[in-house]
């Protein structure tokens, strides 16, 4: 069996959740609601269709005390069209995050720069302007920051990222499942 972290009681940090629903409309109006009554603030929101025709996962990015999360997750799972609820935080998970982010080009030497240092972050470019560039970055929320941090120089000239999109994976699965059979038994 596999012992669990100790968090601090009373001690707030940063949370996500996956929360898989049936496609219904207002599904998410109901959720989001649900969050608002709860005294959360959504930090990242990302919802699109699941592996299941007719099913959607929305992941959501909080910040809470664990027992206040853990009665919001209890209560999400009241609801009529969600499926299953997942706090990522509880164990091993891949989290990603796609951003587009327009960086503006004075000179030929800040367009050579701005290659290499896309490049250097696996960056691709996705539009070229004679004063501009577009990059896609896709990553987990520490390297979208650095390549931030890497344009500002430069001159940021627009930015959109997308709520963070998580899996559990595949052998923290596998245990968890391990542990509940040895459980069982």
């Amino acid at each position: 069996m596999s012992a669990t972290p100790a968090v601090a009681v009373g001690v707030a940090r940063r949370r996500v959740l996956s929360v898989t629903v049936r496609d219904r409309p207002g599904v998410l109006v109901r959720i989001a609601a649900l969050f608002a009554r709860r005294g959360f603030n959504i930090e990242s929101l990302s919802v699109a269709q699941s592996e299941t025709p007719g099913t959607s996962r929305t992941t959501f990015v909080v910040f809470g005390e664990d027992a206040t999360v853990e009665q919001l997750q209890k209560q999400l799972q009241k609801l009529i069209d969600v499926i299953k609820v997942i706090d990522h935080s509880e164990g091993p998970y891949v989290d990603r995050e796609l951003m587009l982010i327009k960086v503006a080009v004075r000179t030929p030497e800040d367009r050579v720069e701005l290659r290499q240092i896309a490049q250097d972050f696996r960056a691709r470019i996705i539009d070229v302007d004679r004063h501009a560039l577009i990059f896609e970055v896709t990553g987990d929320e520490a390297k979208t920051d650095a390549y931030i941090e890497q344009m500002r120089p430069f001159g940021i000239l627009e930015l959109i990222r997308t709520g963070r999109v998580a899996l559990p994976r595949t052998a923290g699965q596998r245990a968890a499942a391990n542990d509940a059979n040895h459980r069982a038994a």
